[in-house]
């Protein structure tokens, strides 16, 4: 059987298993849902049924059932040639992808008060996979290593500078690995080099951020100290003004209280008073739920603001691209986020964006656009897995 490499997703409540083949072909993907609820439940892609989890099933005991139906069903031999690992945060230390190991885990383990809701559970995929294939290479691959990039200027809050150097408060970013697929993909399509592309890459999905790339690297995003702050999401508020922890305060809500809706209960799912599926909110406005529309309306503001924001950290721009469940999909959602950015001379094609630039090669923008504009899907899991590869292929002896 042939090689294979293992990506390996925790979510706070869920898991995303890919597998790819040695030319990073993907072979099979997993997903469990609802783990540590009793209704827990998991299928995998292609097989077309349901795998039963036990109730209250955890991480790493979904993540065992989901690779015992991988070998079962022959897609992978008894064991990997290497694992890749999606991990929110790595703060400072990491500016790149990373071989686990001890020193590794602990420096997750360091990053997890700026990520609580997304490390711990990254590190549980972690451990449950070096208990399954304790000698297998396996990578820590971070959404904020791309972000290392970003200047002073962008990065650097305008708090006491003590903050900074003794606590890390900063602007970290995330989405790296979407973004960086964005700019190498983008310059593949307009004939560009991945070191001279200059795009503003839109990350559209429950959790959405947007980056300014210059020359292929990033020099600004929304995204900050935490995936809090930035763009409008499904149930995250994005910007909101710190005095509104005090002011809740002397409503009687406490600061954790505040976080935790601001982060579960805000968003699209706050202001429609719905739902944060944008798909249904879409259907709920043509029916007349106010709410709904000013959500969305919401949404794409917020989004053509900081697009508007990024440009000042480029010197040209060779492209705006829209990726991410709710970026790819929504014609509507791009369609009046455009229409904000007249001024800048964005322009779309109702046709090519009705149509997810299918027969354009990703481009929707009209004949009289300033600026290309591309729908490009995300592939994370195929970024995550050529630098498991990598890394797993600079310990194979010569």
């Amino acid at each position: 059987m042939e090689d294979t490499v293992l990506v390996v997703n925790c979510g706070s409540s869920s898991l995303k298993l890919a597998l790819f083949d040695c030319q990073h072909n993907k072979l099979a993907s997993a997903l469990a849902e609802r783990l540590g609820q009793n209704d827990a439940f998991a299928h995998v892609g292609g097989l077309d049924k349901a795998i039963p989890l036990d109730p209250g099933a955890s991480h790493d005991q979904a993540l065992n059932t989901l690779v015992t139906v991988f070998q079962d069903e022959g897609l992978m031999a008894s064991a990997p040639t290497a694992v890749g690992h999606r991990v929110v945060h790595g703060g400072e230390t990491f500016r790149e992808a990373a071989l686990i190991d001890d020193d590794v885990i602990t420096a997750i383990e360091d990053c997890a008060g700026l990520a609580p809701l997304h490390n711990p559970v990254n590190l549980s995929g972690i451990r449950a996979t070096l208990a399954r294939f304790p000698d297998v290479p396996q990578a820590a691959v971070f959404d904020t290593a791309f972000h290392q990039t970003l200047p002073k200027r962008a990065y650097l809050y305008a708090v006491p500078e003590a903050w900074y150097r003794d606590w890390g408060v900063r602007r970290y970013g995330f989405h790296g690995t979407s973004h960086a697929f964005m700019a190498s993909e983008a310059a593949s399509r307009l004939g560009k080099t991945p070191a001279t592309i200059s795009v503003i890459s839109a990350h559209l999905g429950n959790g959405c951020s947007i980056a300014a790339i210059r020359d292929g690297i990033s020099v600004d995003t929304s995204m900050g100290l935490t995936p809090l702050e930035g763009l409008v999401m499904g149930t995250r508020s994005g910007d909101v003004d710190p005095g509104l922890f005090d002011f809740l305060r002397g409503k009687g809500i406490a600061a954790d209280e505040v976080h935790r809706v601001l982060n579960q209960e805000s968003g699209l799912l706050g202001l429609s008073g719905q739902t944060n599926d944008m798909r249904s909110l879409c259907e709920l406005a043509d029916h007349g739920h106010e709410p709904s529309q000013t959500a969305i309306d919401v949404f794409c503001f917020r989004l053509a603001r900081y697009i508007g924001a990024m440009m000042a950290s480029l010197s040209h721009l060779d492209a705006l691209v829209f990726t991410g469940g709710i970026g790819e999909n929504s014609a509507r959602i791009r369609a009046e986020t455009i229409h904000h950015l007249k001024l800048m001379g964005f322009e779309l094609s109702p046709d090519l964006n009705n149509h997810h630039g299918e027969f354009s090669d990703g481009r929707i923008e009209s004949a009289d656009s300033r600026f290309p504009v591309l729908v490009i899907p995300t592939n994370e899991e195929l970024v995550i897995a050529r630098e498991a590869s990598r890394l797993a292929g600079a310990l194979t002896p010569d």
